[in-house]
């Protein structure tokens, strides 16, 4: 698989990867949500949680600071979805303590980097 990956790949991008690490632990913890949550609150958190990794990795690609800074600005929306999903799913009790409390310390993590990291790209233009 190493083979495949090339030169500033969003893949290396460490935003990138903890926000993959929330996906995979989003789509973990929603398994055991009612099955009436199927195609509402479950497909609302899963999309929420993948769009901030797919808007950092496409924003990556993108050449001018202004186009990548838009979807950065679109995956700290769905972060921000994201944090909201978790709140009512703790409250109807489909997250337990340990899990929302989990849950929510990737958001933070990941908001933290997503906000250092867009940082970054004002101050340095991608070549």
């Amino acid at each position: 698989m190493d083979d495949v990956k090339y030169k500033n790949s969003f893949r290396q991008l460490i935003v990138w990867q903890e926000s993959k690490k929330l996906t995979l632990l989003v789509y973990e913890f929603t398994k055991d949500f009612p099955q009436e949550e199927k195609f509402a609150m479950i497909s609302q958190i899963r999309r929420a949680a993948y769009s901030i990794m797919a808007n950092i990795a496409e924003g990556n690609s993108k050449r001018s600071c202004k186009d990548r800074c838009n979807f950065f600005n679109i995956a700290f929306g769905s972060l921000s979805e994201l944090d909201c999903f978790a709140e009512i799913a703790h409250e109807l009790k489909y997250l337990n303590e340990e899990a929302y409390r989990k849950l929510l310390e990737f958001i933070n993590k990941v908001g933290y980097l997503l906000n250092k990291f867009v940082r970054s790209q004002k101050t340095f233009p991608k070549s």
